[in-house]
């Protein structure tokens, strides 16, 4: 790292680093290891909220076996389609480890998208049928083609189910996620199309505090895995109460959203597995083909830490970016 200048990565600079899906999700196993270890450092996301269902979050990390350290200053602002505008945005800031000089400012869009849904690919290997070949995909936004994205590289999928509240959006989804990747995708009109005799479901629409949700543990079909990136927004208490296995990437973070007013129903805390703690240890594990499975992960400091450099090292080898 060149710690005499700071250099700036804009979001079309970052995607022109062409780091690969499979590089990030190899990435966050690495640190998810190193979290099972105790190997990292990460308090939980504080913020600001400047309008209803919004907020702007400071998410700082370190790594210690990587050296990556620093911090995301990120926004979701759910409305921000009424305006054009992306609903996620804001900047990742990378530091050295032996100064805290900061070295490297970059647009971090990209790579929450990638990272979120690499982590799905991450949690899916573990907890998923092997065999898994259809998927529910609700929310065909950002969240809904990285999730997709980042499953291919670790499932043979033959279908998928899309819903998305705008079904021109979903029909758009269909046609270029299908052929992006040889798959038959279908859009259906509600969300338990999208849901019963799926593998693997994903929900990736916008994070509401005071959500209404619909979907019921009746529609998951015997041994599904659900993977929520938008909370609890879609996914009624009984689902997150029955599911044989309920994981989340950081315990404590999980039970800090519960004290902001996030969470209206979670498991007794000791009945939640924590990633980190089951990428390290390998336990626990999916018994038996039957087993229901909800990981309700956050997105967190420690994935934009582990990515970020990748980002940055590329950007290095190939020029890209501008010093500041």
């Amino acid at each position: 790292m060149q710690t005499d200048q700071l250099l700036y990565l804009s979001n079309t600079d970052v995607e022109q680093t062409e780091v690969s899906m499979i590089q990030i999700i190899e990435a966050l196993e690495a640190m998810y290891f190193q979290k099972g270890l105790g190997k990292v450092e990460m308090p939980s996301k504080i913020g600001i909220h400047t309008q209803p269902n919004a907020l702007i979050h400071a998410m700082p990390a370190y790594i210690e076996n990587t050296g990556a350290a620093g911090m995301k200053w990120v926004s979701a602002y759910p409305e921000n389609h009424k305006y054009n505008k992306p609903q996620i945005s804001g900047l990742i800031i990378l530091n050295d480890n032996q100064t805290g000089i900061p070295y490297c400012l970059m647009d971090c869009s990209w790579v929450t998208a990638k990272r979120t849904g690499a982590k799905t690919a991450v949690t899916a290997s573990i907890f998923a049928k092997k065999d898994s070949k259809y998927a529910g995909i609700i929310g065909c936004g950002v969240q809904g083609r990285s999730n997709l994205e980042a499953l291919t590289n670790r499932f043979d999928l033959e279908l998928v189910h899309v819903f998305d509240t705008n079904k021109m959006m979903a029909e758009k989804y269909a046609e270029e996620m299908s052929q992006l990747f040889s798959l038959e995708i279908k859009v259906v009109d509600t969300p338990e199309q999208a849901v019963r005799h799926m593998d693997i479901i994903v929900t990736a629409g916008p994070i509401i505090k005071e959500p209404t949700p619909v979907i019921e543990f009746s529609w998951l079909k015997p041994g599904a895995f659900a993977a929520p990136v938008d909370f609890d927004s879609y996914w009624k208490a009984e689902v997150l109460s029955n599911a044989d296995i309920f994981i989340t990437d950081d315990t404590d973070q999980l039970f800090y959203y519960q004290t902001v007013g996030y969470f209206k129903y979670l498991p007794p805390k000791e009945n939640v597995c924590d990633l980190g703690s089951v990428t390290y240890n390998k336990n626990p594990k999916r018994q038996n083909d039957e087993q229901i499975i909800f990981a309700m992960n956050l997105g967190l400091a420690l994935d934009d830490m582990a990515v970020a450099p990748l980002i940055y090292n590329a950007a290095i080898q190939k020029n890209i970016g501008t010093p500041l």
